[in-house]
């Protein structure tokens, strides 16, 4: 454990008995994606992000107890010399007896009471799911895996539309893959002079993110400043190295022992912005270019899924200026 940081992990079978709850039964529980039974039972999570003080976990707790909710799980970072709370809470509730809209008011009401800079709860049976943008260019591993991913149901969003600067044949795999399950396809031809930003930001206008699903062009701050809302990419290695075109050539021919993927937020700072997720595979001497490149796209699909399902599922806090919480 870093000395400069203080994290506290509470296990979720020691929460009830810690703030007095009452035991319930295991049948009631029920995991996100479960159809409801007659009892209305359903799940919730919640993230805070306030300045830290005495007594916020005790009022968190109370808020979800107080309407007969009970807490699952709770996860709490603090770090020393911050001065800074995040929490993120996952819970269970009659949502008859606890109506969503009374818990945004009760949430509030919290949120106020602490200075609170960030309080989202969601609950995914009753809200509607994130809903995004996916930019593309001709490399279709990441496209083609998301694709899969949201038809199978482990991607948590819903597909606005799929927006392409390479120009794909009406019979590619990833054409009829879309218009067979009603996902507009929007073809703009881009250049480092014509970037079709305004384009883009009209077809995007709607959505809550957008995925940058190896989408060889780079936004600007205009872009990105009339977006207001996040943006994810998917870098083709362990951020700061290997910048620029061709990054799995660079790293082959520079001897790595160690490939990985990283996915983070975009900003205006090329290839700078603050981390969600990475993941790391070993190679060696009997890799060629082929099986090199094979292994890097693996880790790109599968660092860019999780980067997405983690912020679907409210695990990805900002952090100082540049820095992620991701509980």
């Amino acid at each position: 454990m870093s000395p400069i940081l203080r994290r506290t992990k509470i296990p979720p079978t020691f929460i009830p008995q810690l703030l007095g709850f009452a035991s319930r039964s295991i049948k009631s529980f029920r995991f996100p994606g479960e159809p409801l039974d007659s009892s209305s039972i359903t799940y919730g999570v919640h993230v805070f992000q306030c300045p830290d003080a005495r007594g916020i976990v005790a009022k968190l707790s109370d808020c979800i107890a107080s309407r007969g909710g009970n807490i699952l799980g709770a996860d709490v970072f603090v770090p020393e010399n911050k001065e800074v709370f995040y929490s993120r809470s996952e819970f269970i509730f009659d949502y008859v007896k606890w109506p969503r809209a009374q818990m945004e008011e009760d949430f509030m009401k919290l949120s106020r009471s602490f200075n609170a800079t960030r309080s989202v709860v969601r609950v995914p049976d009753l809200d509607p799911k994130y809903k995004i943008a996916v930019l593309a260019s001709k490399q279709e591993h990441c496209l083609t895996d998301m694709l899969h991913g949201w038809q199978d149901g482990k991607l948590p969003v819903d597909i606005a539309c799929v927006i392409s600067n390479h120009e794909r044949g009406a019979n590619t795999h990833v054409i009829r893959f879309l218009e067979r399950n009603g996902i507009p396809y929007h073809y703009l031809d881009t250049s480092t002079e014509n970037k079709r930003e305004e384009e883009i930001l009209k077809l995007v206008q709607n959505t809550d993110f957008l995925v940058l699903a190896r989408y060889m062009q780079v936004l600007s701050g205009k872009f990105l400043r009339s977006y207001e809302k996040d943006v994810i990419n998917i870098h083709h290695g362990l951020l700061p190295s290997f910048k620029g075109g061709f990054p799995s050539k660079q790293a082959f021919d520079a001897g790595v022992k160690l490939i990985g993927a990283t996915s983070h937020f975009v900003t205006e700072e090329l290839d700078s912005g603050p981390i969600i997720e990475q993941m790391v595979e070993r190679v060696t001497h009997r890799d060629n270019l082929r099986s090199f490149i094979q292994k890097s796209e693996n880790l790109e699909k599968q660092c860019l899924a999780k980067a997405i399902k983690s912020y679907c599922e409210l695990r990805v806090l900002p952090y100082e200026h540049n820095k992620t919480v991701v509980f």
